[in-house]
């Protein structure tokens, strides 16, 4: 049980009453890598007794198999039997982290949002009934902040976008979240912890900004250059595992320390990035990177164009919880992972970036750097 002392930022101002670890968890999106991979870390604590995977899509056997003891239940959480399902265990602990960025295949806007925001509703409307549920756990997003020229350096949890974002799956986010507070404040026995995720990265997740530099030539847009905070996919799953097993009610920023520039990270990962004006992107980008164009919603445009910053003062703070990669680290992991074959040699780029930093810094740089493309000599 919590005491709530809520602001708009979900942070919890009065002191908080512990509660027991939970017992019964139900873990929704468990087809997807967060949800599956959270049951599978869940199914492997002894502390817990029942661990319940739900999705309307049956994981790989793959993903079976990792999931151990774990019991999965093939169900939409648009469907009452969802009700049935949490009363009968006696689940005390939920964990939604089915959000989708994109819609299902087959499907447009009008089933992303259905799954999204209908399906957010009808869980949170059975938690609420629910006598034995004291915990609910949503995995969220910075894409509630929007992307603008206006947005500040860093967004802290009290701040809403500068302007109304354009992408449904902030817009969906942001309604998500909304009924999640709503759950809290009708029942304020029901601790509500909000993690909004920065973009994912890493060697097995093919999140937005994974597929954007799979591509040799990567369009970029002429006079900006977009500040991109990632966040490690481990680092998020350890988030979601910590929120799940004590996070405190109230809504935290995760992301990794530091940026990365979107210029800096084309080079890194040895692509060749070619400048555009702004409305020739989708234009060019469909040119030299054929359907891959196509994937990518609003949203993550406006991210590519401008980036997004978060504070993670209350993570570390209040959460307890320290990534452990920086947004470089967890950017080099996903080149390294997914073995990029280079355009542009990567022992050229770090050279450069040497000479660069001691240039900067007033101090000499350690050797000569040769210039030459693809030599990788300094």
């Amino acid at each position: 049980m919590a005491v709530h002392g809520e602001t708009n930022g979900g942070h919890v101002s009065q002191d908080r009453v512990e509660r027991d670890a939970p017992r019964v968890v139900l873990v929704t999106g468990a087809s997807r890598f967060l949800g599956g991979y959270l049951t599978m870390r869940l199914a492997q604590n002894p502390s817990i007794e029942r661990v319940i995977a739900v999705d309307e899509v049956a994981p790989s056997k793959d993903m079976i198999r990792r999931m151990g003891r774990a019991e999965f239940v093939r169900a939409d959480i648009r469907n009452p039997l969802i009700g049935k399902v949490i009363r009968n265990a006696g689940v005390d602990t939920v964990v939604h982290a089915s959000l989708i960025s994109r819609p299902p295949s087959g499907g447009g806007r009008t089933v992303m949002k259905d799954l999204n925001v209908l399906g957010a509703m009808q869980l949170f409307a059975v938690c609420q009934k629910s006598p034995t549920v004291r915990h609910v756990v949503l995995r969220s997003s910075t894409a509630v902040y929007g992307c603008s020229a206006k947005d500040p350096a860093q967004f802290t949890e009290e701040m809403g976008a500068r302007s109304r974002p354009k992408g449904g799956f902030a817009r969906d986010a942001i309604e998500t979240e909304g009924y999640a507070r709503g759950l809290g404040r009708r029942r304020p026995d029901i601790d509500v912890t909000i993690l909004r995720n920065a973009p994912m990265i890493g060697p097995r997740l093919n999140g937005a900004v994974s597929r954007y530099l799979t591509s040799p030539v990567t369009p970029s847009i002429l006079g900006r250059d977009a500040r991109m905070q990632l966040l490690h996919e481990e680092d998020a799953l350890s988030a979601l595992e910590r929120a799940t097993l004590s996070g405190p009610a109230g809504t935290f920023n995760i992301a990794a320390d530091g940026i990365i520039m979107l210029s800096q990270a084309i080079r890194r990962a040895g692509r060749v990035e070619l400048p555009v004006p702004s409305a020739l992107f989708r234009t060019t980008g469909r040119a030299v990177m054929g359907s891959l164009m196509r994937s990518f919603s609003t949203e993550q445009i406006d991210y590519f164009n401008f980036g997004c910053g978060v504070d993670t003062t209350r993570m570390k703070n209040d959460l307890s919880f320290t990534p452990r990669w920086t947004t470089v680290q967890a950017f080099d992991d996903f080149v390294r992972g997914v073995a990029l074959t280079p355009v542009i040699r990567r022992e050229w780029v770090d050279a450069v970036e040497s000479r660069l930093t001691a240039v900067l810094g007033g101090v000499p740089p350690r050797g000569p750097v040769e210039l030459a493309a693809g030599t990788g000599r300094k």
